[in-house]
């Protein structure tokens, strides 16, 4: 890929990444009220996508051979514990993505 063709699809990225960024205050404008299923959205989407996600990444747990998923499960406990002892999202995610990283590479081999 040559410098110039590199250079061109950055920016077009960039103006796409603006242009999906602005589009919604551009449609919406400041002075008028968020549509009431926007706000739906945005209050219930993120819960769907976090349960869709929790369902992909057990999705390939076989219970029937060793080490019978106990390496997932303990991470999604680790996770919710810390996740109900702090209330952080991203502490939550952190610590359990470790937890799971030490089972699997220390633990469970």
């Amino acid at each position: 890929m040559t410098d110039t063709r590199a250079i061109a699809l950055i920016a077009a990225a960039a103006i796409v990444t603006a242009l999906i960024r602005f589009l919604p205050f551009l449609l919406l404008g400041g002075r008028r009220k968020t549509p009431e299923y926007i706000t739906y959205l945005g209050k219930v989407l993120p819960c769907a996508i976090m349960g869709m996600l929790v369902v992909y990444c057990l999705r390939g747990i076989h219970l029937l051979t060793r080490p019978h998923g106990l390496p997932e499960f303990i991470a999604v406990a680790a996770t919710a514990v810390l996740h109900l002892w702090k209330r952080n999202t991203l502490l939550s995610i952190a610590g359990g993505t470790v937890c799971y990283m030490v089972l699997i590479q220390f633990i469970f081999k």
